[in-house]
């Protein structure tokens, strides 16, 4: 209801201005800022969250990425927007995939993986438990309030692990880094041919 107050210099009484709901937009970037302490800004597109900061964002197609995930710490955030999935990562690991993908010999093949680093952004994705529309980027392993992000992303820590570690074997001490790197090209590279093997047998058969 509606509080009534006096009116100045009369026994009437005029209703209490009712304060306007804050805009869904800004909810979403208050839930971000207060509950996990990540960068965000609300624009006319949405909300967004800056990367560079907090973490890096690795993102492939959704089909790769789904095919992946039991190979993550179930820890480590992952969100979908449309048909691309996006994997969180450690602050400055977009600088070292190129060199990453090279000494992994993926580096001449499209592989629809790229890493958003500094002065970059996602979409963000809708609060866990909260209504969004189907449009929306949506988290599939959402970060927990209170919990810092930082020790359970996937990081390139040791040089020294890089240069021993056995890339058909694998190895205790590689940097998950790494692995997801490695992991997530291999899983992009099986997509594309999948989807190319779907469209060339949907193709009619050309007689001459």
């Amino acid at each position: 209801m509606v509080a009534p107050s006096a009116a100045a210099g009369s026994g009437t009484t005029v209703p209490t201005p009712r304060r306007p709901l804050p805009a869904p937009g800004s909810r979403i970037q208050r839930w971000y800022e207060d509950e996990l302490g990540w960068s965000a800004t609300s624009g006319p597109d949405g909300v967004r969250l800056h990367t560079g900061l907090r973490f890096d964002v690795l993102e492939l197609p959704a089909d790769a990425g789904f095919a992946m995930l039991r190979r993550l710490d179930p820890r480590s955030p992952v969100a979908v927007r449309g048909e691309t999935m996006q994997l969180l990562v450690a602050a400055g690991s977009a600088e070292e995939l190129p060199g990453l993908l090279d000494w992994l010999e993926w580096g001449a093949l499209p592989l629809d993986l790229v890493a958003l680093g500094e002065d970059a952004f996602i979409e963000a994705p809708t609060p866990p438990g909260w209504a969004g529309s189907q449009e929306a980027a949506v988290w599939v392993r959402p970060p927990e309030p209170g919990r810092e992000v930082e020790p359970v992303l996937p990081a390139l820590t040791s040089l020294t692990a890089v240069s021993t570690w056995s890339v058909v074997g694998g190895g205790g001490g590689a940097p998950d880094l790494v692995r997801l790197v490695d992991t997530a090209a291999t899983q992009c590279h099986r997509a594309r041919l999948r989807r190319a093997s779907t469209a060339s047998t949907a193709q009619p058969l050309a007689f001459s």
